[in-house]
């Protein structure tokens, strides 16, 4: 059987202790639950400027965590002190990425800045800090029921591994809230209309999926309707 490919968009990296020099990177547990759903990771070089065709033989797309989005992509000029890696290269492959994928309607999961990614380019905006981040949080969320999400973790309740300083500030029109941490925390959204099939979480599901099957369950639903 063919693994469906899962493009996955690579992380920009100072160093790597395996590497003399400057690097691209994939979190090891986003690869290994993607592979371990039947999918196969295919990471790609986000070079710009991007081009459609090179999503042409992808059968799904997972948008990683990863540093802070520039506030000029949300409309805000000023940068709160606590940003971090920001990289006006990765959020332009990021988002024209992200852009490409909703307009072809290509199985999308969208995970922390992947979320926030999505929420930007459908003209939503951004919390730069939290008041009271979600950084090496675990913690309950509620899930509204029967949305996609509800569904595909068989729940209405989950325990969400996060590590997120921000958060939606506006929802964009296009997307619907589908989950909420107890303090209120946007935590995950759907497609209001949905023409394929799309996920966004704010939380990093593969910190537990080897462990939680309804964690796992999420790459389990990107690959299946990938295939």
């Amino acid at each position: 059987m063919t693994r469906p490919l899962i493009a996955l968009p690579a992380r920009f990296s100072a160093s790597a202790s395996a590497l003399r020099y400057k690097a691209e990177v994939a979190a090891q547990a986003l690869v290994e639950a993607v592979y371990r759903a039947g999918g196969e990771p295919f990471i790609m070089h986000p070079a710009g400027p991007y081009e459609p065709s090179r999503l042409t033989r992808c059968d799904g797309l997972l948008l990683p965590g990863g540093g802070d989005i520039h506030p000029r992509h949300y409309g805000v000029e000023t940068e709160h002190e606590s940003l971090y890696d920001m990289n006006d290269d990765q959020d332009a492959f990021d988002m024209a990425l992200a852009a490409h994928a909703l307009e072809a309607k290509i199985p999308t999961l969208a995970i922390c800045r992947g979320f926030q990614v999505v929420n930007t380019v459908l003209g939503g905006t951004l919390t730069q800090h939290m008041p009271e981040d979600h950084r090496h949080k675990l913690h309950p969320v509620t899930v509204k029921a029967g949305t996609l999400l509800a569904k595909t973790l068989e729940s209405e309740r989950t325990t969400a591994s996060c590590y997120h300083h921000q958060a939606t500030a506006t929802l964009a029109p296009s997307l619907t809230p589908t989950a909420q941490a107890a303090d209120g925390t946007l935590e995950a959204a759907e497609l209001t209309s949905p023409g394929s099939w799309f996920l966004a979480v704010q939380w990093h599901p593969e910190d537990t999926a080897a462990a939680d099957p309804a964690q796992q369950s999420l790459f389990d639903a990107l690959v299946r309707v990938s295939a």
